[in-house]
């Protein structure tokens, strides 16, 4: 088995939308699944790592939509997969509303630079 290269997925929400427990679990689960799916396609070696490695997944939260974007661009100017999830707008909330963004699975030094300072969810 090669060397662990410490990956993990994080998982932002906003935290102005304040969800019920079950909407934010529902959210954060899309963007695993979407981010994991992007990986495994497009970033197989780093998907394998965080996968054999345990899928680490992180929540941290942000105040509003806009730092979602200003995430997401951030992330991807450092290569890094994101996947951004709008509500279905089936129950808590309106039809297109930004709810939480992915970032990763990557390596936990290359996640950090963009979310480290945001506080646990």
């Amino acid at each position: 088995m090669p060397p662990s290269l410490g990956t993990k997925l994080v998982i932002v929400a906003r935290k102005d939308l304040k969800l019920s427990a079950g909407k934010l679990a529902a959210q954060v689960g899309h963007a695993s699944v979407d981010c994991a799916l992007k990986a495994m396609r497009h970033q197989k070696d780093v998907f394998e790592a965080w996968k054999d490695e345990g899928q680490k997944k992180v929540v941290v939260k942000a105040e509003k939509e806009a730092d979602l974007f200003r995430l997401k661009l951030e992330a991807e100017r450092l290569g890094l997969t994101t996947a951004l999830i709008a509500d279905a707008g089936h129950t808590e909330l309106p039809a297109g509303t930004i709810t939480v963004l992915g970032i990763g699975p990557a390596r936990d030094a290359d996640v950090d630079k963009i979310t480290g300072s945001l506080p646990l969810y």
